[in-house]
C-alpha cells in the first residue's frame, strides 16, 4: 500500500470538482483531484445548459432568488438559494478570469438566454448549448498546469477512511491511500440509475453511497427532476437531451393532434407532467418539438446531434418524451459544503443544500458547481492534517473489505423508472424497498416517507401538497430510519 498526502482531496473532476480543486489552490493547499476518467471526460461535458446569474441591468440577485423559491415549491432552503443567486455573478467573472469564453453580442456584452421558469434573461452561455464542453475543457486544462493539483486519472475511491468521527482520507481502486485534512466529493448525480435517462451511464450515484457508507447523511433522495424533451427514437438518439434554451428561443411543443397543450417556459416539472398527461391521454410514446423556426445556428451541436440519430430539426418536429435528468438530493451539506461527516464536503450534484427544493429551476445547477465550490474549498483549507500513521492503518485494514459501489442491473433501472418515475404510489415504492441495489431502496425510503406529492415527486395515493412538509427534507442515514427535517 502507498501512502499519499494532500491537504484537500477532490473526487470527481466534472465542473464542481475541478473548480473546487482551483480554488483550493489558489489558496495555498496542496490537492490531489482524483477523476474515473481522463480530465474533459466527465458528465459535466454533457451539460447543454448555463449558468443561472443576475448579471444583467434588468435582473438582480433578489428577482433571481423569487424565481428559483418560486420553481422550487414551497420547499428551498432560502438561505442556500440566497447565498447562490447573490453569488452566481461573480462566478461567471471569475471563470471568465480562468479564461473560459461565454458567448456575447455584437456590443461584447453577455448573450443571455432565456429559460423555463426564469422570469427575464440570465442564462450565460458558451458555445450555445455547448456549456459543459466548454466550461470543462477549459477547467482542465488550467488544472492541468497548476503545480498545486496532483492529478489522478483512471483511478476511483472505493472508500472514505474515518478516525474518530472525522474524514481523514480515501483509499483508491489500486490500494494507495491518500490522508487529507479534508476530502471533497464532487462525483456527480444519480439520474442514470433509472432506465430512460438524460445522462451518461456513469451516473449512478457511486459518492452518496460512499458518504452513506461512512456515516454520512442523505437527504431528499425521491425528489428527482424529469425532463420534458428527452428524444425518443433509435440510432443512439433516445434519452438525447433537447436543451430548454431551443423553447427559450421559441420552439414550441405539439401533441398528436397538432395542438398546444403548455406554456413551453413553465417549470421543468409542470411541462414534464403535462407531457407525460398528454401522452397517455392520446396513447402516443411521444410529442412533438417544433424546433423549425428556431436559428439551428445558435445550437449547433444540439442539431448536429439530432442529425445524426435521424432526425431533421429544421423540417420535422423532433420527438420527445420525459427522461430523469438530475437528483436534487444528495449528501446534506450546509452552505459552505460539510457533510454531517467532519472533514467530508460535497458539492456538485452529489450535494444537497435544499437550494433546488422540490423543482430545479433550469440552470442553476451549473452556477451551483462555482458557487459552493469556491465556498467548499474556503473551508476545506482549514481543516487540520490528519495523522498520516493513522490513516495508513484505515487504509490496511480496509483493503479486505471495501467494495466499489454496486453497479445496477437493468431490471432495477427499469423498476425505479416504473415505479419512482412521474408518479408513484406506496405499493410499487413498497417493492423498490426490497431491491437489490442500495441507493434504489434508499430512493424508496424517501419516497415512502414523503406522503405528499411536491414539485417532482408526484404520489397517486397522496395527490396533494401537504403543507406540513414546507421548507422540509427527508434525510436518511445508516441505521436510523428516515426523518423529516426542516432546515432553516
Amino acid at each position: 500500500m502507498q501512502l499519499l498526502s494532500a491537504d484537500v482531496t477532490v473526487v470527481g473532476a466534472g465542473a464542481a470538482g475541478l473548480y473546487t480543486a482551483l480554488c483550493a489552490s489558489r489558496l495555498g493547499a496542496s490537492v490531489t483531484l482524483v477523476s474515473a476518467t481522463a480530465l474533459a471526460e466527465s458528465s459535466s461535458w454533457w451539460a447543454q445548459g448555463g449558468l443561472a446569474a443576475a448579471v444583467s441591468a434588468q435582473d438582480s440577485p433578489e428577482r433571481h432568488l423569487r424565481d428559483t423559491v418560486a420553481a422550487g415549491r414551497d420547499a428551498v432552503r432560502e438561505s442556500a438559494a440566497r447565498v447562490l443567486c447573490d453569488e452566481a455573478p461573480e462566478a461567471v467573472s471569475d471563470l471568465t478570469r480562468l479564461g473560459v469564453r461565454f458567448d456575447a453580442d455584437r456590443e461584447g456584452r453577455l448573450a443571455l438566454g432565456l429559460e423555463g421558469g426564469h422570469t427575464v434573461r440570465r442564462i450565460v452561455h458558451a458555445g450555445g448549448a455547448a456549456t459543459g464542453r466548454r466550461l470543462v475543457r477549459q477547467l482542465s486544462a488550467v488544472a492541468a498546469e497548476d503545480p498545486g493539483i496532483d492529478v489522478v486519472e483512471g483511478r476511483r475511491v472505493v472508500e472514505l477512511l474515518v478516525a474518530d468521527g472525522r474524514c481523514v482520507g480515501v483509499r483508491l481502486d489500486d490500494e494507495r491511500v491518500i490522508a487529507s485534512g479534508a476530502v471533497v466529493l464532487a462525483t456527480g448525480g444519480a439520474a442514470a440509475l433509472w432506465s430512460r435517462t438524460t445522462n451518461p451511464a456513469g451516473a449512478q450515484g457511486g459518492g452518496l453511497l460512499l458518504a452513506y457508507g461512512a456515516g454520512a447523511t442523505l437527504a431528499d433522495l425521491e425528489l428527482v427532476q424529469f425532463h420534458p424533451t428527452a428524444v425518443v427514437g433509435d440510432d443512439g438518439g433516445d434519452g438525447l437531451l433537447v436543451t430548454e434554451a431551443v423553447r427559450g428561443e421559441g420552439a414550441r411543443l405539439f401533441d398528436s393532434r397538432g395542438e398546444r397543450f403548455v406554456d413551453e417556459l413553465a417549470p421543468r416539472d409542470e411541462v414534464a407532467r403535462a407531457v407525460q398527461q398528454r401522452m397517455l391521454s392520446t396513447g402516443t410514446a411521444s410529442v412533438g418539438l417544433d424546433m423549425r423556426e428556431v436559428d439551428p445556428a445558435l445550437f449547433p451541436n444540439v442539431v448536429s446531434a439530432l442529425r445524426e440519430a435521424g432526425i431533421e430539426p429544421e423540417r420535422d418536429l423532433v420527438p420527445v418524451a420525459p427522461a430523469a435528468h438530475y437528483v436534487m438530493g444528495g449528501i446534506a451539506t450546509d452552505v459552505h459544503g460539510r457533510a454531517s461527516l467532519a472533514g467530508l464536503y460535497a458539492v456538485g450534484e452529489c450535494s444537497c443544500t435544499g437550494l433546488h427544493g422540490a423543482n430545479r429551476l433550469a440552470s442553476n445547477s451549473l452556477s451551483e458547481c462555482f458557487v459552493f465550490g469556491a465556498r467548499a474549498a474556503r473551508s476545506a483549507v482549514a481543516e487540520p492534517a490528519p495523522d498520516p500513521v493513522a490513516v495508513s492503518a484505515l487504509g490496511a485494514a480496509g483493503a479486505a473489505r471495501a467494495e466499489f459501489p454496486q453497479s445496477i442491473s437493468p431490471a432495477s433501472r427499469e423498476s425505479l423508472w416504473r415505479h419512482a418515475g412521474l408518479e408513484r404510489d406506496r405499493a410499487g415504492l413498497e417493492r423498490l424497498a426490497r431491491d437489490e441495489h442500495p441507493l434504489v431502496r434508499l430512493v424508496a425510503a424517501g419516497a415512502l416517507t414523503r406522503t405528499e406529492s411536491r414539485g417532482a415527486h408526484q404520489r397517486r395515493d397522496f395527490p396533494a401538497r401537504d403543507p406540513e412538509f414546507d421548507g422540509c427534507h427527508v434525510t436518511i442515514r445508516a441505521g436510523r430510519e428516515p426523518a423529516v427535517e426542516h432546515w432553516m
